[in-house]
């Protein structure tokens, strides 16, 4: 415990991910001093599906990253949906909103893309830098540092944690996760195939070892670099979630494809990994002494596909935003009223959305609805239509067709719990 007045920045963002790299990036723009600490060294890995979809898109726009397939980007321009014996492809929506595609990119280069353009714009990254424990002020009790695990220190008015899943700058806090938010595990893997250049994200709804059907859902996206990343996620919600050997349920779900997709041993170019999906805010709060949530962190990845890039960068961008007006302020009350806006931001923009996604779990989490939906559901394009907007969480926010109408006014009556 310190009351040290002196600081080496203006704040510190723990975690190197595409959320941390993001808040640095947009709080570099704006002039402040950042440091960004990563816990590894780049490039490393990272368990994701790799598929991005507009929304992360448009933070990369954002940002000022080409996109374009030159600077290594595989674009997608829908998704595949397969289940019940069907087949459908849907484009991205057609919105003002949002651009009309989405992209893939392995999150071994991805975040460390993300990094070095933060690093570019001004922020200092500091990698092998893993954060243990914080620095809090004697008086007041509010952090003001953190400490990693090699004895350096960093001192700074304002955190960020975008530390991912686990966060152990928010245990350390003792923000630990809500047990009535739903969590996903995913696992995934990359093989050597002849559909590495797919244009279309793949979702499978039902997975099937013989007659059996299986608690989760798949995917197949092509990597444009002669692999693709083939995986699966089950939910909580599932009455067999704690009951499963999930890289066995990947291979006895693969073992059903055809051979000539090579998704089979002798083709694999890495091992079964996997990683769990904090969802719908499953820790809080999001801002309280001096430090705020990004991310993983803070619980946001969307419960209703699992998606957690375009959240965290989202997020990120958003901290940046108040820290700039807060620090912008004295320190005090008028700061903290400024700091104070943030959690009530996030629970704008998602939380009843979120309650939406949290609802869907639980009914997705039973067999017999899953089947349902794909029986009776994909034959229909323009429920399936309607399906990808509200999944995808991709409307216009205002105007809009008849759709993003209904899905933003069912996002607004939804209690933000």
């Amino acid at each position: 415990m310190v009351s040290d007045a002196v600081t080496d920045a203006d704040v510190i963002v723990v975690g190197g991910g595409p959320g941390g790299a993001t808040t640095a990036y947009h709080l570099a723009q704006s002039g402040l001093e950042v440091v960004l600490l990563e816990k590894a060294a780049y490039p490393r890995e990272k368990v994701c599906g790799d598929g991005l979809t507009p929304r992360a898109v448009k933070q990369l726009i954002a940002m000022g990253i080409d996109t374009g397939p030159e600077a290594g980007w595989l674009r997608n321009r829908g998704l595949r949906i397969i289940g019940g014996g069907m087949r459908l492809e849907l484009d991205w929506p057609d919105l003002a909103a949002y651009p009309g595609y989405g992209l893939v990119r392995p999150r071994t280069d991805f975040d460390e893309l993300l990094a070095r353009h933060a690093q570019k714009a001004g922020a200092q990254l500091h990698e092998l830098a893993n954060v243990t424990s914080v620095i809090r002020d004697d008086r007041s009790g509010r952090v003001v540092g953190v400490q990693v695990k090699d004895g350096r220190s960093w001192r700074a008015p304002l955190i960020i944690a975008a530390d991912g899943n686990s966060s152990p700058l928010s245990r350390a806090l003792g923000r630990h996760k809500r047990d009535d938010r739903p969590m996903g595990v995913a696992v995934r893997r990359y093989y050597a195939t002849p559909r590495h250049d797919d244009d279309m994200l793949e979702s499978w709804l039902e997975l099937w070892d013989g007659d059996r059907l299986l608690p989760g859902y798949g995917w197949v996206f092509g990597m444009g670099d002669g692999t693709s990343n083939v995986g699966l996620g089950i939910l909580n919600t599932s009455a067999s979630f704690r009951n499963v050997d999930y890289k066995d349920l990947l291979v006895r779900w693969l073992a059903g494809m055809p051979p000539e997709w090579q998704y089979d041993e002798a083709h694999a170019t890495g091992p079964v990994r996997g990683s769990a999906l904090p969802m719908g805010f499953n820790r809080r709060p999001h801002y309280a002494d001096g430090v705020l949530l990004v991310g993983d962190a803070g619980g946001m990845v969307n419960p209703m596909n699992g998606e957690g890039i375009a959240y965290a960068m989202e997020s990120g961008a958003f901290a940046a935003e108040i820290a700039v007006q807060a620090l912008a302020r004295p320190e005090g009350p008028l700061r903290e009223r400024a700091l104070e806006v943030y959690p009530i931001g996030l629970q704008q923009m998602w939380g009843g959305y979120f309650t939406l996604g949290r609802t869907f779990v639980q009914l997705i989490g039973k067999p017999g609805v899953m089947k349902l939906i794909t029986r009776h559901g994909l034959p229909h394009p323009v429920l399936m239509k309607f399906t990808l907007k509200l999944l995808a969480n991709l409307t216009e926010p205002r105007g809009g067709d008849a759709m993003d109408r209904l899905i933003n006014g069912l996002a607004r009556i939804a209690p933000a719990a």
